[in-house]
């Protein structure tokens, strides 16, 4: 059996819940987790349900994250200058991740899509495989339908995600559905990781909405839609650190922190899900069968290339702002995809466990370019051509 090390980017909750998930299929089939390695940004807090399900040891590092100020949009100029001037930092924590690995020795690193870990592979270039995965390597994918619009903002999103996958051995894309894998960059796509705890529900449909914003400033949005319709049940879970665990607004229309137990029984029994277009809340509700409306965060190129995939894909319906009006006229017009979605989901197991079982069994190419030049050089080299 094989020695495997995490390392997750842990900004929301998409990539911890996902390792989540792998984590289980792993030491269900006999395998073993050595440590979590997650990079947080410097006031992101690691959820609670993220430390009570990995079994694991888990340790933080600082790691780059999205940059909100004070308003609703993403400020991508101000998250790169942020990150820019904080790059002796980020050394740093390349130089932290080479000791937890020399210390734990795996057999292979899996990534969930995490930055340093890419810069980590790239520098140190140890003889172990590293495994990525994520959603957004399937942006990357030759066969991908992307938006066509933002193109310089979609460059900066694959800049990033090269960044990640910098000395990987195999990059595995989430997908919402079937793709044919894109051989010439190295791409395998898999069904999405869902836990267990989302497989044992039993959904129903009752008279209330769902919701869920990874940018708390989004509330304001939410709580003015309703003040007009204020016979229309909400229920919201945010992250927003100066609130209780539920604070009601008004009557009808309630906010939740961030709770996977409370979220996942409430996303078993709503008539849809309304949220900012993170791939692993729209997963969560195609398997469920539940209607959604994806609203991407202003300025989010990731979140709007997703809420037009999942459209593609038949989750629902995407928008740019928070009008349930519209969502709650295309409930009765929805047509499920729940069984085609399960059923792709379900060979989730086998696919991961060939991959990363193929990988740590017998003897892996590591696929690096060799030394020259200078080391930005040489990062340089790798994004241009991968």
């Amino acid at each position: 059996m094989s020695k495997f090390l995490f390392v997750v980017q842990g900004e929301g909750r998409g990539h911890l819940t996902q390792a989540i998930s792998l984590s289980e299929i792993l030491t269900s089939a006999g395998h073993e987790v050595v440590a979590v390695l997650v990079g947080k940004g410097n006031n992101q807090k690691l959820p609670s349900f993220f430390q009570e399900a990995i079994q694991a040891p888990i340790e933080t590092f600082p790691s780059p994250s999205l940059v909100y100020g004070q308003g609703k949009a993403l400020r991508v100029w101000d998250t790169i200058s942020t990150h820019l001037l904080k790059f002796p930092l980020y050394c740093k924590s390349v130089k932290y991740l080479k000791e937890q690995i020399d210390y734990y020795q795996p057999d292979a690193v899996i990534n969930f899509y995490e930055m340093i870990c890419g810069l980590y592979f790239s520098t140190y270039r140890p003889n172990i495989p590293c495994i990525c995965i994520a959603h957004q390597y399937l942006l990357l994918h030759e066969q991908f339908d992307n938006i066509s619009k933002h193109w310089f903002d979609r460059f900066l999103l694959n800049f990033n995600t090269k960044v990640t996958a910098l000395g990987s051995t195999q990059k595995l894309a989430l997908s919402f559905d079937k793709m044919e894998n894109d051989l010439n960059r190295n791409i395998a796509v898999v069904p999405p990781l869902l836990r267990t705890e989302v497989k044992k529900l039993n959904p129903t449909s009752k008279p209330f909405v769902l919701a869920y914003i990874t940018h708390h400033k989004l509330a304001e949005d939410i709580a003015n839609w309703h003040e007009n319709h204020r016979d229309v049940q909400i229920h919201c879970f945010w992250n927003n650190p100066d609130f209780s665990d539920e604070w009601a607004v008004r009557e009808n229309l309630t906010f939740h922190q961030v709770n996977a137990e409370k979220f996942l029984t409430m996303m078993e029994n709503c008539s849809g899900l309304v949220c900012t277009a993170g791939f692993e809340s729209v997963c969560e509700a195609m398997y469920l069968g539940k209607p959604i409306m994806m609203v991407p965060v202003p300025n989010h190129i990731e979140q709007m290339i997703n809420a037009h995939d999942g459209q593609r894909a038949g989750a629902g319906i995407a928008s740019t702002e928070f009008d349930f009006s519209k969502f709650l006229a295309y409930l009765p017009q929805h047509q499920s995809i729940q069984t085609e979605f399960i059923d792709w989901q379900h060979e989730a197991n086998r696919l991961f466990l060939h991959y990363l079982e193929t990988l740590t069994q017998k003897p892996t190419q590591i696929f690096t370019f060799k030394p020259s030049g200078s080391r930005l050089g040489s990062w340089w080299r790798q994004l241009a051509f991968r």
